[in-house]
């Protein structure tokens, strides 16, 4: 009698996912690191605001590197919020780097819960960019560019979404 399972061999991680997921640890990494970085330089960026307009409004910093930065008075308005808000922004980001990785970790055990948790991961930072910064932060130069790397590892693992099998 022929066994019928011996055909079956359990799913394995492609190799695409395999790269996503290795990307996305780093990502968490430097996200971790960047965190904290912006919680204990938050109090310095404040005192420190007249002179890096003064800085940025010099001729030798690129048109490019100004449109990022935003007016003087939005720049203000930036470090003023971010120390204001350090505490639930860490907290927020932390939090995102937390369900990134986690989710990064289920979708390498081929788990479809994995992807929800990555993906709540990649978008709440930009929902209390909004909240605690305001939306002309939230789509300014920087901070648009991360949206448009988050919103490629979106798409990006959703079409691996088909892999994803417990």
């Amino acid at each position: 009698m022929e066994n019928i399972f011996e055909d079956q061999t359990p799913p394995k991680l492609t190799s695409t996912l395999n790269v996503l997921t290795i990307l996305t640890f780093i990502g968490c990494a430097l996200q971790f690191i960047s965190a904290f970085f912006a919680f204990t330089t938050a109090k310095s960026n404040y005192e420190n605001r007249e002179e890096v307009i003064q800085q940025m409004q010099s001729d030798e910093v690129p048109g490019f590197l100004k449109g990022m930065m935003g007016t003087p008075e939005e720049y203000t308005e930036i470090v003023t919020k971010s120390l204001e808000n350090r505490i639930p922004i860490l907290l927020i980001s932390l939090l995102s780097v937390f369900l990134c990785f986690y989710g990064a970790l289920q979708m390498r055990k081929l788990k479809k819960q994995g992807y929800t948790f990555y993906v709540v991961g990649q978008i709440l930072p930009f929902i209390s960019i909004i909240v605690f910064l305001g939306t002309s932060i939230a789509f300014s130069g920087g901070t648009l560019f991360s949206f448009v790397i988050a919103l490629i590892f979106i798409l990006l693992y959703t079409t691996q979404r088909k892999h994803l099998v417990y």
